[in-house]
């Protein structure tokens, strides 16, 4: 009886190969004793008789016909053995070659790891993980070999047997019902050959079947199978399998789970224990009994495994949502590092991202947005109001946003359906439950007539025409339609043809806007979350990384880091807050601006001052800030002019996150890294390219004055609502043109964090609607969530930074005894050094009563704030335009910007 412990020896070759055969026993080998027979040398001949004669001519006519049988079997073994031949080589002619299974590489499952070890997503063809002989344990082997092929380590590669009595039962049903196939027969059909049951096949599965066995072990070829059979559920081979089934790897399996595994092989349609446990515990018994009689396991070993209950692990098919952004880019990195390797799968790709954080930062984005769809009734009902928005008017067309008009519902169906321009479409609601978290029904959802943004999910179909009934005339008037899409099925049919309406056309509600979030940790520059969508789903469009949208207001970090790095400008430098006073370029202060406008570097940055940031450009130089923005980390393009100031020109959220982690840092750049390591099947690790060295863009001192500028966004400016935190936190908001861009951008000691609120296709996000409304609150939530573990921890103060009491008014040194001073902070030599003078008598009183300096005269009034009387002769600031600044001239005097 075999032992359970390993698997039958392994003999080297055919059957009897390595051992010897019996031996015949001839007379010269048998023994003197063994009893013998005397015959006569010369036997006397009795006379012949008459029937002696007969039937001596009867013996030669058998003899003869005995030859002549003899010959033709001969002939006709001599005819089979060609035909078998000449079969043989027929088969043999296009048969593939089975030396490639030496270095055989079935599809594999690549694995992308969050920094824990976590699986965020997978990527296959095939949903299978190799795993080598060795690494197998024998319970499984033996329950392979039970069930599918006892002799396998005895037999040459085919069960002769086996194959006639499946030739007699196909025979008998004139067609092919039962199957004798070894498991080197079924390597041969699922690697080499099609699966398809034909005669031919067969024959091409013996032949190749018996050419396997001389070119590989036993041990090789049952590593080939257990690798390759399929398992139901999309998985293949065992170890995937195993995973599926008891959420662990196959090495780890009891002697029934590896029953059960190998019972599903026979139909995983049928056996699979998630389809029908039943059945699934009875196929594993019967696998069970096939080890014992076979002498495989024991009946105590097979006893206790049949009471040993089924615990099938938890399906977590929805981790793949985790992070979809960073499943894409992993395998972009993927195909770049390995090339069209990449395809046959097998590697794990080991990523930076926090699964806590990319819960809270999907979590946060989500809210964020849900927040904006109940502050602008984007649920379900959707009531018509009074004063709907025009629809679109044409033939829509491409991946853009269009508004079209609800015409009906069908409850029974769950659609509704929307008129966009000359094409009917519907909208399958199961997909919208952003905007239908109720779960109403289509005729409850929305009004007939309301108007709602849809996108196509597919392209607009040709209009189907109908031929005309023979006799049938036109109509007076018709004419040939010259419609692009039309004229095909125009001219296919018979002149006149009436067209058919086409098939209403799949629609995706586009209500609200999206959102992206990129965190990074400050010291290591590791990305630990990233966001680019509300839905989480596999190919969409990862904003964070590939949306290029203005940064408005978050860009004045880089207008005024510059400055303070160029030693041009300082915390307490006086800005121009004028727009009148800006040649050829006239920004407004109306994008974040609250209460009166500041002059002081300081205030201007938390109140958001426009004016002031196009005036600080001018001083230091657009083209400067173009280059001190690119070693911070923009890639983008960016324009040298006045524009620069107010952040007109595009940039992705990961840019902004990377450049503000630039400054947390203490001003040194370091590339942000999402991928840290991709081992490929065979274990080994694969060098990833080289990440570029970190180089110093600001001093230690200029960078922590930066800082300290941001912090008072928060601390006394538009982002107060970061006060929440309870930590030192330095950011700053933005906001474009009618609200068609919002962001948030900020840092504390250990996270720098983008946030993005838009619509894709740049539309307004409506009145009040602005940085600090629709951006900021998914950056509160997530740094809430971010930070719940970590102490409290301020910005450290370096070397080469003082702090100095300033007169507020004018930013100079405090007088003696100065009642208003305030302290300030400066990089060591910039501090001012001219002491403010007395304030005259009367400004005194206009201070006091809270008249504006003559400076600030003319400013446009911030959202909410009355309007501000204009100064003698002063004209009212024009509009500005709709989506970005207009470029405005070079600053005189604008030098080559300085290498960083």
């Amino acid at each position: 009886m075999r032992q359970a412990s390993e698997p039958p020896a392994r003999r080297s070759g055919p059957p009897g190969r390595g051992s010897e055969p019996p031996q015949r026993i001839s007379a010269a080998a048998r023994p003197a004793s063994a009893p013998r027979i005397d015959v006569p040398s010369h036997p006397p001949h009795p006379p012949p008789q008459p029937d002696d004669a007969a039937a001596q001519e009867r013996s030669a006519r058998i003899a003869t016909w005995a030859k002549r049988i003899g010959i033709a079997l001969a002939a006709l073994l001599v005819l089979a053995a060609a035909a078998v031949v000449l079969v043989v080589r027929h088969y043999e002619a296009d048969l593939p070659s089975t030396r490639e299974l030496k270095d055989y590489r079935p599809p594999q499952v690549t694995r992308i790891l969050a920094r824990d070890g976590t699986r965020l997503g997978e990527l296959f063809t095939e949903r299978r993980t190799v795993v080598r002989i060795g690494e197998i344990p024998n319970q499984v082997k033996l329950a392979t070999l039970a069930a599918e092929d006892a002799g396998f380590y005895e037999h040459a590669g085919l069960n002769y047997l086996g194959m006639l009595r499946a030739l007699a039962v196909n025979l008998r049903s004139t067609q092919t019902r039962q199957g004798a196939s070894t498991i080197t027969q079924q390597v041969v059909k699922n690697v080499l050959l099609t699966p398809d049951r034909t005669y031919k096949r067969k024959a091409r599965e013996i032949i190749l079947a018996r050419r396997i066995e001389q070119e590989l072990t036993k041990d090789e070829i049952l590593e080939l199978y257990l690798n390759k059979i399929y398992f139901g559920h999309g998985r293949y081979g065992v170890e995937e399998a195993s995973r599926y089934y008891f959420g662990k790897s196959v090495r780890d399996v009891t002697l029934a789970e590896a029953a059960l595994l190998i019972a599903v092989v026979k139909g995983p349609s049928v056996y699979s224990p998630r389809v029908n446990l039943e059945r699934a515990v009875a196929r594993r018994d019967f696998v069970l009994d096939q080890m014992q009689r076979k002498g495989f396991a024991d009946e105590s070993q097979v006893a206790q495994a049949r009471r040993e209950p089924v615990v099938l692990a938890i399906e977590t098919e929805s981790l793949a949502e985790l992070a979809p952004e960073v499943v894409s880019e992993a395998q972009r990195v993927l195909r770049e590092v390995v090339g069209p390797a990449a395809q046959q799968g097998g590697y794990t790709i080991t990523t930076t991202i926090d699964p806590a954080l990319q819960a809270a930062a999907r979590a946060a984005v989500r809210k964020n947005l849900d927040a904006y769809a109940k502050r602008h009734k984007l649920f379900g009902p959707l009531a018509r109001t009074k004063k709907e928005p025009p629809p679109f008017e044409g033939t829509p067309a491409g991946h853009k946003v269009f508004r079209g008009i609800v015409t009906g519902a069908d409850d029974a169906r769950g659609t509704l359906s929307v008129r966009v321009g000359t094409l009917e479409g519907t909208v399958a609601l199961r997909g919208a439950q952003r905007y239908n978290p109720n779960g109403l029904a289509p005729s409850k959802f929305a009004d007939v007539d309301k108007v709602v943004r849809v996108s196509l999910i597919g392209p607009a179909p040709e209009p189907v025409v109908e031929a005309v009934a023979p006799g049938q005339e036109a109509a007076p008037g018709q004419e040939e339609d010259e419609d692009a899409a039309a004229g095909e099925a125009k001219r296919a049919a018979p002149a006149g043809s009436p067209a058919k309406p086409a098939a209403p056309v799949p629609l995706r509600l586009e209500l609200g806007p999206e959102g992206a979030l990129v965190a990074v940790d400050v010291r290591t520059r590791e990305i630990v979350a990233l966001v680019g969508s509300y839905e989480a789903v596999r190919g969409g469009l990862d904003r964070a990384t590939f949306a290029r949208r203005q940064p408005g207001s978050t860009f004045k970090a880089f207008v005024y880091g510059y400055g303070i790095h160029a030693r041009t400008l300082t915390p307490s430098t006086i800005l121009e807050t004028n727009p009148l006073a800006i040649a050829g370029y006239k920004p407004q202060n109306h994008d974040e601006s609250e209460g009166k406008s500041p002059a002081r570097l300081r205030e201007a940055l938390a109140h958001s001052v426009n004016v002031a940031a196009v005036s600080a450009l001018s001083r230091v130089g657009a083209s400067n800030v173009v280059a001190f923005a690119g070693a911070l980390g923009i890639q983008s393009k960016l324009g040298a002019d006045l524009s620069l100031a107010l952040g007109a020109y595009e940039v992705t959220p990961r840019e902004m996150a990377a450049a503000y982690a630039s400054i947390a840092a203490g001003g040194v750049y370091e590339q942000p890294v999402l991928i840290t390591k991709i081992v490929g099947p065979g274990g080994a690790e694969i060098p990833l390219p080289p990440r570029p060295p970190a180089h110093r863009v600001m001093d230690e001192s200029e960078a922590y004055v930066l800082t300290s500028l941001l912090t008072s966004v928060v601390q006394s400016g538009t982002a107060k609502q970061a006060r929440s935190l309870g930590r030192p936190i330095a950011g700053k908001t933005g906001t474009t043109n009618q609200s068609k861009d919002t962001w948030f951008v900020g840092y504390s000691t250990d996270i720098a964090c983008a946030v993005w609120t838009g619509y894709d296709d740049a539309a307004p996000l409506g009145k009040g609607e602005a940085g600090a409304t629709s951006a900021l609150p998914a950056f509160v939530d997530f740094m809430k969530q971010a930070h719940a573990k970590r102490p409290v921890a301020d910005f450290p103060v370096p070397n080469g930074v003082v702090r100095v009491r300033i007169d507020p008014l004018t930013g100079l040194l405090a007088r003696e005894g100065q009642e208003d001073a305030i302290e300030e902070v400066f990089v060591a030599g910039t501090e001012p050094a001219e002491e403010a003078p007395v304030p005259e008598a009367d400004a005194g009183v206009e201070a006091a009563d809270g008249g504006a300096p003559e400076e600030l005269q003319g400013v446009v009034p911030a959202p909410g704030e009355g309007p501000r009387p204009a100064g003698p002769g002063t004209a009212p600031a024009p509009v500005e335009s709709e989506h970005a600044p207009e470029p405005g001239p070079l600053p005189a005097g604008d030098t080559a910007p300085p290498p960083f």
